[in-house]
């Protein structure tokens, strides 16, 4: 089973460098500058779970030649379009492409692409950051990794894909309502991405404040009421758990939208908060505090893309 990662940043670089350590077949497809770095200097990853130096197969994209068994898809959303193109060689008639993206709106954009057959449904949960000299640093002990079928017929790679995972070092969950786990993750998400963001601090910081904790709880709530309205109710003890999970006072969880701001990147806004709330307007549901942490992310893009002009 050959696999091919995606980009050698956050997600796809620790758990490519899981899969590779456990002895799965993977190569990464990345930029030249990354897989220069990467075969002058490997790939390092730090982390509370155990240190990882591999020295790993790397291709650019003009020297991707043949297919793949397993696709996992790390982008950020915002690079969807260009990463479908980047991997589309590499498809072959029995792939099957694994997207770890956040949120749920890339799905029907690899569907219509590639077919149903060959989209999995896969969901992370991890905090980590490339440094700049490219290095993987995990945050926390938290590194799971979800996946599943989609498609009424399996792809004949998932059982195989599964048994790898399962011994990669990470917690590993096959699911059998893969959609469910992407709608929890996607609630949890906009909670997380919208509070930190608005707030500019970590959870514990914003529970420090006034208003914090009856924003994240109010934010919670409401995006809660979209998935519920949208087919995909969380369970009530999923909910609760995101609610102590986002209501520990000694917490420095913080969401990734947040560091790319810091670093004055581009955001995932749109993809996350920005489809949560259309689906709130689809179906009549009053989302005001997810109305304003989007407003603000928007602001934020306005104001970058003023700069650069």
């Amino acid at each position: 089973m050959r696999i091919l990662v995606l980009g050698a940043g956050g997600i796809g670089g620790y758990f490519g460098a899981r899969i590779h350590a456990a002895g799965g077949d993977v190569t990464f497809l990345v930029r030249p500058a990354r897989a220069a770095q990467l075969r002058e200097n490997g790939l390092k990853v730090s982390s509370p779970s155990g240190d990882l130096q591999i020295n790993p197969r790397v291709l650019t994209r003009d020297e991707l030649s043949v297919h793949f068994d397993v696709i996992m898809l790390s982008c950020k959303a915002y690079d969807l379009e260009s990463s479908i193109e980047a991997i589309t060689p590499a498809v072959g008639e029995q792939s099957v492409i694994l997207p770890l993206l956040n949120g749920v709106l890339h799905i029907d954009t690899l569907v219509a692409r590639f077919g149903p057959q060959r989209v999995l449904g896969g969901v992370a949960f991890i905090s980590v950051m490339l440094t700049p000299d490219g290095e993987i640093k995990h945050h926390f002990k938290l590194h799971k990794l979800f996946t599943g079928a989609l498609a009424p017929q399996p792809s004949q790679w998932l059982q195989p894909v599964a048994q790898l995972l399962s011994s990669s070092g990470f917690d590993f969950t096959l699911s059998d309502n893969i959609e469910q786990a992407m709608w929890d993750k996607f609630v949890f998400l906009s909670t997380l991405a919208g509070s930190t963001c608005l707030f500019r601090a970590s959870i514990g910081n914003i529970l420090s404040t006034v208003a914090g904790q009856a924003f994240i709880t109010g934010l919670l709530a409401e995006c809660a009421r979209v998935a519920e309205a949208s087919g995909h109710a969380v369970a009530d003890a999923q909910l609760a758990a995101y609610r102590k999970q986002l209501t520990d006072s000694g917490s420095g969880l913080m969401a990734s939208m947040l560091r790319d701001i810091e670093r004055g990147g581009p955001t995932e806004a749109d993809h996350i908060l920005g489809d949560m709330l259309a689906r709130a307007q689809a179906n009549g549901v009053e989302a005001p505090m997810l109305r304003l942490a989007y407003s603000h992310l928007q602001a934020y893009a306005i104001r970058r893309q003023a700069a650069t002009n």
